[in-house]
């Protein structure tokens, strides 16, 4: 597992907000795209890395500056020798578990205020785990929650406009509290509806029943609703499951699949399958 200290924050751009939305209602939490140009024409990025944003920041540890790594969201562009890059950014807050405070996310408020014409920092770019395979037949099972959807949309677009006559299944499933809040899956900002015309994609909603009262999303109903299909795609050896999102969609993840395969023992020795044969990818936050 890769820590973000270990991320080098050198070499470092320049890049201007060209754009900022906010693409979720005004009484649920906010969730931003932000379009940068990078000014500096050396950086260039690709559908399966990330990228830093740096800032100054003074921390009670004696830090002076403050690193968070965001995905490609959208397929990068090049316009006059510069790249444009997409982002999601949810506005963050967390509350200390000793003192009880609650605290602004540093990077992810910073962003959300940010106006258009602003400069950042940023660096990279870093790899992410989840590359499309070379096997054109081989099978997807997308799992993205919240802003866990932004390097799956770019995956998706990519291979749909990129690669050419994929045959494999691909199955995105994507959790939010609300339909209000399915990121480019609802009537506003649904630009990955555009592949739902393509026999090998389907995309599935998992929700929380009840998110005012903040009902864990029901990620695990969502798969264990499609449990024929998704054993029918377990059982072939070219099958691939990548995960983005909250670490405690972990555990709601292992429950769901040992539903789906009859019983713990044989997810675990499948997910051990997945991970030894470079099948099984996560990033989790």
């Amino acid at each position: 597992m890769a820590y973000l200290a270990d991320y080098q924050t050198e070499p470092r751009f320049r890049a201007a907000v060209r754009k900022t939305e906010r693409l979720t209602p005004m009484d649920t939490d906010e969730v931003r795209e932000i379009q940068l140009e990078v000014l500096e024409p050396g950086f260039d990025c690709a559908v399966d890395q990330s990228f830093g944003v740096l800032l100054d920041h003074k921390d009670e540890f004696g830090n002076t500056q403050h690193h968070r790594l965001y995905s490609v969201a959208d397929l990068p562009k090049r316009e006059n020798g510069h790249t444009l890059l997409t982002m999601l950014v949810k506005r963050c807050a967390y509350v200390d578990d000793v003192n009880g405070e609650r605290y602004k996310g540093v990077v992810s408020n910073y962003l959300c205020d940010r106006k258009a014409g602003d400069e950042i920092t940023i660096t990279g770019p870093f790899g992410l785990p989840f590359s499309v395979p070379e096997d054109k037949t081989a099978n997807l099972i997308l799992i993205g929650m919240g802003t866990g959807i932004a390097p799956f949309r770019a995956f998706v677009k990519h291979i749909f406009t990129e690669e050419k006559d994929w045959k494999g299944k691909i199955r995105l499933f994507y959790g939010a509290r609300s339909g209000l809040e399915l990121l480019y899956l609802n009537d506003k900002d649904g630009d990955l509806m555009n592949y739902y015309d393509e026999d090998t994609f389907r995309a599935f909603r998992a929700l929380s029943p009840r998110p005012k009262w903040l009902d864990p999303i029901e990620l695990d109903k969502a798969i264990e609703d499609r449990a024929a299909e998704l054993l029918e795609m377990l059982n072939q050896v070219n099958t691939y499951i990548y995960v983005a999102g909250y670490a405690k969609v972990k555990d709601n993840l292992d429950k769901a699949f040992a539903k789906v395969l009859g019983s713990k023992e044989k997810w675990a020795q499948r997910k051990a399958e997945l991970i030894a044969g470079g099948k099984w990818a996560e990033v989790i936050y």
